[in-house]
Formats: C-alpha cells, structure tokens, sequence
C-alpha cells in the first residue's frame, strides 16, 4: 500500500490537474449528508461500467498526541487486521477477487481507503468500509509485528533515502510550533513506543461516520449511491468527537537552513520553502493569485526559473516551484534547483535569489498572468478523464475546509486573478524570516 505520501506533492498535482475553461464547472457533483453526519459526495462519469470509492477521515498526523507521532500512519495499516465479520486480511482478498483494486494512505490533515471495483461490488465495498469504520478488532498479536513493519517502512523509504531524510529535517525545521514539522510516518523512538491501546484510542475517537466523506465516482447516479449509503453506512450511529487542537505558529524572526551530507547523494539539490496561507489557513483570493505565481515562476518549461537557470544559463538541469493550498493550516511555497553535473549548488542559489529579486522590483506582466492561467485550466481533460482524480481532489479540497461550491467556481477564480494581485502575493510570500533552506550535498570523500 502507498503509506505516508508526501502532502504538498499530492496537493500540488490536486490543484494543477483541477483546471477547466474559467466558463465550466469542474466535476458537477452532487452533495447529500446521511442521518449519522456522514457526508457523500457523487460524481457521474458514464463512460465505463466501473467506480471508484474513497473514504477520507477528517485526521492525520497533525492531530496525534503528544509523543504519538505516527499514529494516524500505524492506524491505516491496521485498518486491514480486520472485524468479527471479516477476518484479518479478508478485506483485501475480498477486493482482489472481485477484480478490484485499493490503496490507503495518510498526509497531514486526512486518513483515506480507496477501491476501483465494477459497478455492481460498490455495495461490497461500501459494506466492507462501514464494517471497519465501527467494528475493527486490534491485539497485541497483530499490532506488534505490523508495529515492526512500520519501522521497516521508515527505514526503507527515510532513514536510507538522503533525500527524504532532509526534507524531514527540513520540515522540522520550517515549522516552529505547528505539528506538520512532524513526519506523516512518525519519528522512530516513537514508533516503537506505540501500543495497541494507543491504536484503539485513536480509532475511536476519529473513526466515524460524523468525521467522514465518502466519494463515489463512476457509472453510478445519486440515488443509486444513496440507496446504498443508506442501507451501509447508514447503520453507522454517529459519536462525538475530540476536535482539533493544533498549536499554531509564533512569529519567526530568522531564516533557517539544513544542510546534509551523503556518501548516497550523487546529485546535489536546493529548494527553499516560505510560510504561506492556505484554503483552511483563512487565505482567501491570496491562495489563487499564488497559484498563478508558482505556475509562472516554475510550473513548466517555459517557466521564468526553467527559462533562466536550465535553458540561459545553463547551470540547472532542473528547476521549478510549487505551492499546495489545500491545507488545513498555513502550508509552504517551494522553489527547487539541481545543477549540471559539475556545477554548483551556490550557483543555483544566487540564480534563484535573482529571479526572484528580479520579479520583486518589475512584477509580474498581463501576457505571464494570461499564459499562467490558460496553462492552469488546460490541465482540465486529465480531472475528468481519469476516474480516480475526482475522488483524489474533491476529497482535498473538502479536507481543507472547502465545500462544494467554492470547488467548482475553481476556474472562474483563477480566471479573475490580476497581475496586481500576484505581485501583492509575492511581495508579502517573499520574507526571508519565514523561509528555510535546504542543501543535500555529496559527502567529501578527502
């Protein structure tokens, strides 16, 4: 199963594959909640006989405990140790031989399942993850050894990955109080602290139908999927919840950087990353002209970085920037450069420091916001043709804080934002205190 994803990538893909025509709407799709709290979300896509289903929890790694780091990552596996009804490994097997496919994973703000099945399983499915979502049964027996899955995990894709073990570095090191400087998988001393009591507290007090979405997208229609959620979910009763309590971040008077070393590293790497709102950080208007922002730094090719480090300069063989607005608390805006073999990380640095000098004092032009924007809503034909990307981005727009309506008005948004709201935008990102660098560097062998 995929595990742990890295949130801004996810969100970043999310929000550029979200694009339509500024006259269209996204998805069309339709919204109703059950007795229980339990919201679905439904979108029609008649062109095979097939659907796709996921389940997202409105938690993650930034609500754990104190001192329970990875919790939300340890509680998606043992997802699967199964019911009364359905035994440990049963559900996947139960998928598998219905020809379907499924997958999980956990960021900061959401736990999720997902399954693509042929039309006539979606009630399967939908019994299945109602069975889990109220009835797991977890001991010793089957949490400890997946406890020891999750450390083998962590040292597979951190501990031996120099890339990955910097951007955790650097992560803690962005964050100064909030719990995204925690990683999604957990750090390891507290990974093998976790206990199966920890798991069942975690389960219990975030795993119901009042704290889910589910979303159906396929050849199905509303009141097919409601008739089903009914008489599945809908048994589900719903309980109270703890609510969120996220510290939040101070004041940050200075610049960070991290810097790492490795005898594994063959190709050196920069990026810097700035404190910016988000859709669930209250960022408003401000989270659209960022979008456009980061697409006419380094959204492609033609991208001012591109254009002036890898094709003028010819000192990157890579460079670009993202930003992922679907948070529910203030995300990041990144900026990344690898250079040429030979070449110097410095250089990638002072260049980068340049272009964005560059577009500080000029700003950015109505042809760069005009061109951004059309680039932003021509990705609009892989959203709708791709079964499971509905799904994917409406979910994190709703784990965000967003609702229906304000998803699909998207393109409109996008399509109102101005030259002098970028350059607002960049002016007020663009501070040195709330920035963290990141260099990963080949170890000396001398």
């Amino acid at each position: 199963m995929s595990r742990a994803l890295r949130p801004l990538c996810v969100l970043l893909i999310a929000v550029f594959l979200l694009a339509r025509p500024a006259e269209a709407r996204v998805f069309d799709p339709t919204s109703f909640t059950l007795a229980n709290g339990l919201q679905l979300v439904v979108v029609e896509n008649h062109s095979a006989p097939i659907v796709s289903h996921m389940v997202y929890y409105r938690v993650g790694a930034a609500d754990e405990p104190w001192g329970k780091s990875g919790i939300a990552h340890f509680l998606e596996h043992l997802m699967f140790k199964g019911t009364p009804t359905h035994p440990a490994g049963e559900f996947s097997r139960i998928v598998a031989r219905n020809g379907g496919a499924e997958n999980a994973f956990t960021s900061q703000d959401t736990t999720a399942y997902f399954q693509s099945v042929a039309i006539d399983r979606l009630e399967l499915v939908m019994e299945l993850e109602a069975d889990r979502m109220v009835n797991l049964v977890l001991t010793d027996e089957v949490v400890l050894p997946e406890r020891d899955v999750v450390l083998e995990e962590r040292r597979q894709r951190i501990e031996n990955d120099p890339p990955a073990k910097l951007g955790e570095m650097a992560m803690a090191a962005f964050y100064l109080n909030h719990p995204y400087r925690e990683p999604v998988i957990g750090w390891e001393h507290e990974i093998r602290n976790l206990t199966t009591a920890d798991a069942l507290d975690f389960y219990k007090d975030w795993y119901t139908p009042n704290n889910a979405v589910v979303i159906v997208a396929g050849d199905v229609t509303p009141a097919e999927v409601k008739a089903i959620a009914e008489r599945t979910y809908g048994k589900i009763a719903a309980r109270a919840l703890p609510g969120r309590k996220r510290p939040q971040e101070p004041q940050a008077y200075a610049p960070r950087r991290v810097v790492l070393q490795s005898a594994q590293v063959q190709q050196p790497s920069w990026s810097r990353r700035w404190l910016a709102p988000s859709h669930g950080s209250a960022g408003g208007a401000r989270v659209y002209a960022l979008q456009v922002l980061s697409e006419i730094l380094g959204g492609s090719t033609v991208s001012r970085l591109y254009r002036e480090l890898a094709v003028e300069r010819g000192i990157a063989i890579d460079s670009g920037s993202a930003y992922g607005p679907d948070a529910v608390d203030q995300t990041g805006f990144v900026i990344w450069g690898s250079p040429r073999p030979g070449g110097k990380i410095e250089e990638i640095e002072a260049a980068v420091e340049e272009v964005v000098a560059e577009l500080l004092k000029s700003g950015v032009t109505d042809q760069e916001v005009a061109q951004a924007k059309q680039q932003l809503q021509d990705r609009a034909v892989l959203a709708r043709d791709n079964l499971e990307t509905a799904p994917r981005l409406i979910g994190a727009a709703l784990m965000a804080g967003r609702d229906i309506q304000e998803l699909e008005a998207w393109p409109e948004r996008i399509g109102q934002v101005t030259a002098a709201e970028v350059n607002e935008a960049a002016r007020v990102l663009f501070r040195d205190e709330v920035s963290v660098t990141s260099e990963l560097r080949p170890k000396p062998t001398s």
